[in-house]
């Protein structure tokens, strides 16, 4: 398949982690088809966070469930350190938005983190030693002993999060992980992504409604056109490294990014609607 151009910002030499080339999926039946992605073609390049934008309906959970081997595609492919995605690889760790299935109720915090580690050949004491390093790292060292329904929906999400740091993955799927929880708690897990991501120097792959989230957080934002899905386009965020809820929101700079990322995404929904 022909290759598209490095990410922007990454260096042409730079391989990407994660490479999807024409990937489709269609639902239904022959008399009830219904095209979702049209060809997505998308490079993640190692230490990358990128955030997926765009319209109500295009098939953003679509394509991260496709990219992680949890669907198989109509067509195209997902390929991941030079290995064609067709299960969820070891590689891969994803945290979705309904934390509160993706935990066991009847297991400890601690235990909770441990569990993604067990089919792996760790000893029960590295296991202990991840699962707490991880969990100091979402700052819920004092909540190992406690079950996820003694906590917070922020607190079960950090839980989450930890549970992915403890499998050391190479790159983290995120399906708006933060969709479920208040505002404040939601600018306190936005800034924790930033955190560990530079401590665990993640690629990290963020699907998200939220504009303002997407550019905040992002070193790329990737906007998706309204169905059928193609990359509409690729934006790079050049807001340094260091941000803050507060002075980063408040700048030109951000502003400015913000409005061409909403543009973008409301001329779709015009199109979808006139189309109608």
């Amino acid at each position: 398949m022909p290759s598209t151009p490095a990410a922007p910002g990454v260096p042409p030499e730079q391989p990407p982690l994660i490479s999807v080339r024409g990937l489709v999926k269609r639902y239904g039946t022959k008399d009830t088809d219904r095209l979702v992605l049209d060809g997505v073609d998308l490079d993640v390049h190692k230490g990358q966070l990128v955030c997926i934008v765009g319209p109500s309906g295009a098939g953003k959970t679509t394509l991260l469930r496709c990219m992680s081997g949890l669907l198989a595609p109509t067509a195209g492919e997902t390929v991941l350190e030079g290995v064609t995605v067709t299960a969820p690889p070891p590689a891969l760790a994803l945290v979705f938005q309904d934390y509160s299935r993706s935990l066991m109720p009847w297991m400890s915090v601690r235990k909770n983190v441990e569990l993604p580690l067990l089919g792996k050949q760790i000893s029960k004491n590295e296991r202990r030693r991840r699962a707490d390093e991880a969990l100091a790292a979402v700052g819920l060292t004092g909540s190992r002993g406690q079950y996820p329904w003694q906590l917070s929906g922020g607190m079960q999400q950090r839980v989450a999060i930890a549970r992915a740091l403890a499998y050391r993955p190479h790159a983290l799927i995120m399906d708006e992980p933060f969709a479920s929880v208040d505002a404040q708690t939601r600018a306190d897990l936005e800034d924790l992504t930033l955190q560990v991501r530079e401590m665990y120097e993640m690629t990290v792959i963020l699907v998200t409604h939220d504009i303002d989230e997407a550019v905040y957080l992002g070193d790329e934002v990737v906007v998706l056109s309204g169905s059928p899905t193609r990359v509409r386009e690729r934006i790079t965020i050049d807001l340094g490294r260091s941000r803050d809820q507060l002075t980063t929101k408040s700048t030109p700079e951000f502003v400015a990014l913000r409005g061409q990322v909403l543009q973008l995404i409301r001329r779709d929904r015009y199109a979808t609607r006139t189309a109608d």
